[in-house]
């Protein structure tokens, strides 16, 4: 009786302790009016879920193909771990990729798809059947081994792309709007999917995104682009409740925005109205500069029908309801301030009584308002 070959155990598809990814005063210079990538310094930890986030033409996805090796260094470093990859080709960095458009090849089998990039790495077989059907258990389709990409769902093609990205245990997967062609139902549905497999697997992911809530709901933390710079790194929590920027507050949400008179100090000034302000609430390049202004998001903002309901110690300013919008667990009640300044409340979905054209009072709690450099 032949003896039977004991083959080593199945490595985690992707490394568990994740990969620090460090960029190092990056440039990324066309020869245009200003760079695409413009002096951008972040480090992603390892095992963080990193998102680049911002509109287009703001720098994210070049910096993520310098990342990957597609695009060359103007100037700047990047390193992973500790050691310098600037100039090393994308087929040496070991990097997994998702797209948006899946790129599966049509004629090969889920199975064969997944396995291209071991059988490229000359994997024996039996290691690439264990692979393949350790990662497609985890996208969750194990059984679906001989389908061809025609016989999938857009969906389903996607966790084929993802399962072909990470089997072969890069050292960092890059996500570059890898759900922008799918409809809202199944984008949220994918949304969970890679951040559980980003749980499980406890890798960096880079992730990039034009969407807010998209960003806000994955990411351990966003590096938010504008204009080939970075505006602010943070929690979704901390540039959304704590941002520095009017261009960070703006871009992450509503927010009823008072462009200020001056520089601000114990208080500031907006039209005639002069508000209290604690300096927690104020950001440190408000703090800094010149120009700034005072940003209160919707969910913070009351409304009183008459001054007299007004608590005191409140910050507050008259405005003229313009319209109410119902959203089936709240309100957007839409105001105008003076000086042509919209802004507005979000309440109750049982708050009937607000008409349009009505003179109102909006307030909110010093602690809930933030002043921002612009």
């Amino acid at each position: 009786m032949p003896a039977t070959t004991v083959l080593p155990p199945v490595a985690p598809v992707l490394a568990k302790a994740g990969t620090q990814i460090r960029l190092t005063d990056v440039v990324k210079d066309y020869g245009l009016a200003v760079p695409a990538v413009d002096g951008v310094s972040l480090t992603i930890e390892p095992g963080e879920f990193m998102t680049l986030l911002g509109p287009s033409g703001s720098g994210k996805t070049t910096t993520l193909n310098l990342i990957a090796g597609f695009e060359t260094l103007t100037s700047g470093h990047i390193s992973f771990n500790g050691d310098d990859v600037s100039t090393l080709p994308p087929h040496k960095r070991n990097l997994g990729m998702l797209f948006q458009n899946y790129a599966l090849f049509p004629h090969m089998t889920v199975a064969q798809n997944v396995a291209y990039p071991l059988r490229e790495r000359k994997v024996p077989k039996p290691e690439i059947a264990r692979r393949v059907a350790e990662v497609l258990e985890l996208v969750q389709l194990t059984g679906r081994d001989d389908n061809v990409p025609a016989q999938l769902s857009g969906g389903q093609q996607q966790r084929v792309a993802l399962a072909r990205a990470i089997v072969f245990g890069p050292k960092a997967l890059l996500l570059d709007e890898p759900l922008g062609a799918l409809d809202r139902n199944l984008r949220g549905a994918l949304q969970a999917e890679i951040q559980r497999i980003h749980r499980e697997v406890g890798s960096t992911f880079v992730f990039v995104t034009h969407d807010q809530e998209e960003a806000m709901s994955l990411s351990d933390r966003i590096a938010l682009f504008n204009n080939g710079k970075i505006e602010q790194v943070g929690s979704p929590e901390t540039l959304y409740k704590a941002p520095e920027t009017l261009f960070t507050a703006r871009f992450l949400g509503d927010s009823n925005v008072f462009e200020l008179a001056q520089a601000p100090g114990s208080t500031v000034v907006w039209a005639d109205r002069s508000w209290s302000v604690e300096p927690r609430t104020v950001s440190d390049r408000a703090r800094a500069g010149s120009q700034a202004a005072l940003v209160v998001r919707p969910e913070d903002v009351h409304i009183a029908v008459s001054a007299d309901a007004v608590p005191a110690g409140v910050s507050a300013v008259p405005a003229t309801v313009t319209d109410v919008q119902y959203l089936g667990s709240y309100r957007t009640v839409v105001l105008a301030y003076a000086g042509g300044v919209v802004g507005r409340a979000r309440v109750d979905a049982s708050e009937t009584q607000l008409a349009v054209g009505e003179q109102v009072t909006a307030w909110w709690r010093v602690e809930r308002q933030r002043v921002v450099s612009r």
